[in-house]
């Protein structure tokens, strides 16, 4: 119940005359472990009822709590609102007169139904407080579920969109009219559900001369949609741009922007691209689910050892620890949730991003605006005019900020960050290269992590294969050590969408900056060498950690070659 607010959940709780300080830190830590609302926990230790809390939400919210709800709405109550924006907020009005509306959503907590609404309406929007699930059975009865398919949506507007557009021929208002026209609105809100159903983490819009391409990223590997007609190119892609506040007219320059938009009554954070090409604009959507994305560091899945470390680097009060990996391996959410891990009244953070992704309650995060000249290595100058404890600095990309990072490091700050290199050792090499004298590193630099993302076998399509001798030499293991034992693949079901896999893990590489390594780094720095002797001292590889989670059943010897 009411995932999204567990922080405002429990300052309702706090606030509430039923419950203890030591009973909510209870709850705190079992919802770390169960991964359970607050809401749920509380309602089923007793501590509260389920009614009470609802009470305590509406007053909170200011909003008025209603027990029983109707049974039934009248069609010409329904007809109040738009059936789109019911669906999208999950919304059903039960009190309408000809200067007010009166809702239950399931989310009373979406400030953007009131905003929005009232503003759409032109009328008084005032939310009703009530159980989410007596408020989705309502919701369901009223409006029945959306069963459309995207297919069968196309069928519907394709006879509309037989001609080809050319948009140099277009005017601003033509694009206008064509983005906000009912099937196109309908069209893109229905991928972007789709999307977030599926837990996509990026949407791409690609247009091509005979075709229009759209795929969804989902566990880092891209699945393509049925094509549209190549012809919904150009209103699909300025429909994008009008929800992200972008210039319609502009097709030749790249432009990035934002959209807050609500999706089956939650909602949710898009990070937009666009970029010119030969065929027209291409447009990526980065999801930016906060329901979806977990900032627990208990909840990463990271070996025991990596864990307590990097739970102990982030709490020490100076130097620097570095992430490394590619785009898309989880590096922002490691850091993220060390630092959330740390985050508390006696501390200051301050983080500089490019952009802010996730906002975290007490930290002081800054986005890079490079318009206005402001980089990473401009706020990080003026950081250390704030006062921090501990800096986030979003990526370490040329030398004057890998100097003002050790500075920051060598005057009593922790500063982390993150570089995209193969492996831990890399770190210091790529280091080296920017033009960073060794000696800083070795006095600076505290552990480096690698990591990458690997998909999981799928748990209800499990089966078991013997690996064959090709698969074992390319793993750089041998037929002694296997033996008899089987590894596991995915063969594919309706629950994974036949892929086999389900969800992602993450494989580490821990590199402990410690004394004998810093005399190789300052001594020539070689990665070579270094990972050579890391090795040495304990250091476990990412294919060795790939292996063990093929020996594990967690994934297969594919995603291991592939991202090892």
């Amino acid at each position: 119940m009411f995932k999204e607010h567990n922080r405002e959940l429990c300052e309702i709780l706090k606030n509430s005359c039923t419950i203890s300080s030591d009973q909510l830190s209870d709850l705190r830590e079992s919802q770390l472990v169960t991964g359970k609302t607050i809401a749920t926990l509380a309602i089923d230790s007793g501590y509260i009822t389920k009614e009470n809390l609802l009470r305590d939400i509406a007053n909170h919210l200011q909003w008025e709590y209603l027990e029983n709800l109707p049974t039934e709405i009248p069609d010409d109550l329904l007809s109040v609102i738009p059936v789109e924006a019911a669906r999208a907020y999950a919304i059903v009005p039960v009190k309408a007169d000809s200067a007010s509306v009166d809702l239950v959503a399931k989310d009373p907590f979406n400030s953007h139904i009131v905003e929005e609404l009232t503003f759409s309406l032109n009328k008084e929007i005032r939310l009703i407080v009530s159980a989410p699930d007596d408020v989705e059975k309502l919701f369901l009865s009223s409006y029945g579920e959306d069963k459309i398919t995207v297919n069968e949506l196309l069928d519907k507007i394709n006879s509309d969109y037989q001609e080809k557009i050319n948009d140099d021929e277009l005017s601003d208002t033509e694009l206008n009219a064509k983005a906000n026209d009912a099937p196109i609105v309908k069209f893109v809100n229905l991928i972007l559900t789709q999307a977030i159903k599926d837990e996509a983490s990026d949407i791409h819009f690609e247009p091509f001369d005979n075709q229009f391409q759209i795929r969804y990223r989902i566990d880092g590997a891209l699945y393509e949609m049925t094509p549209p007609p190549v012809n919904l190119a150009i209103p699909v892609i300025s429909r994008i741009k009008v929800l992200a506040n972008l210039n319609i007219a502009e097709r030749r320059i790249p432009q990035d922007g934002r959209i807050n938009i609500t999706i089956a009554g939650r909602l949710v954070d898009l990070r937009v691209s666009t970029l010119p090409t030969q065929f027209g604009e291409s447009v990526v959507l980065r999801v930016l689910d906060k329901s979806v994305v977990n900032l627990d560091i208990e909840q990463l899945g990271m070996p025991e050892e990596v864990l307590t470390y990097v739970k102990k680097v982030a709490n020490r009060p100076n130097g620097i620890f570095i992430v490394t990996g590619p785009t898309g391996s989880g590096k922002t959410t490691t850091l993220y949730s060390a630092l959330k891990n740390v985050n508390r009244e006696e501390i200051k953070i301050l983080t500089i991003e490019d952009p802010v992704e996730y906002e975290i309650d007490g930290i002081m995060q800054v986005g890079i605006n490079n318009q206005s000249g402001l980089d990473f290595s401009r706020a990080l100058r003026a950081f250390l005019r704030q006062d921090p404890d501990k800096i986030l600095v979003g990526e370490i990309r040329d030398l004057e900020t890998a100097r003002i990072a050790v500075q920051a490091s060598l005057t009593g700050h922790l500063v982390m960050s993150t570089l995209h290199t193969n492996d831990a050792p890399g770190a210091i090499t790529r280091l080296i290269d920017m033009g960073l004298e060794p000696y800083l590193i070795s006095a600076s630099l505290e552990s480096v992590l690698s990591q990458r993302l690997v998909r999981k076998i799928c748990p209800s399509c499990k089966q078991t294969y013997k690996p064959t001798e090709k698969i074992i030499e390319q793993l750089g293991m041998s037929a002694k050590i296997i033996g008899d034992k089987n590894f596991l693949f995915g063969s594919g079901c309706t629950k994974c969408n036949k892929t086999g896999y389900k969800g992602r893990i993450g494989l580490y590489e821990l590199l402990k900056i410690t004394d004998s390594l810093r005399n190789i780094i300052t001594q020539s720095g070689e990665t070579l060498y270094l990972k050579q002797k890391a090795v040495e001292e304990g250091m476990v590889s990412l294919r060795n950690n790939g292996i063990q989670a093929i020996l594990d059943g967690v994934t297969t010897s594919e995603e291991v070659l592939k991202y090892t």
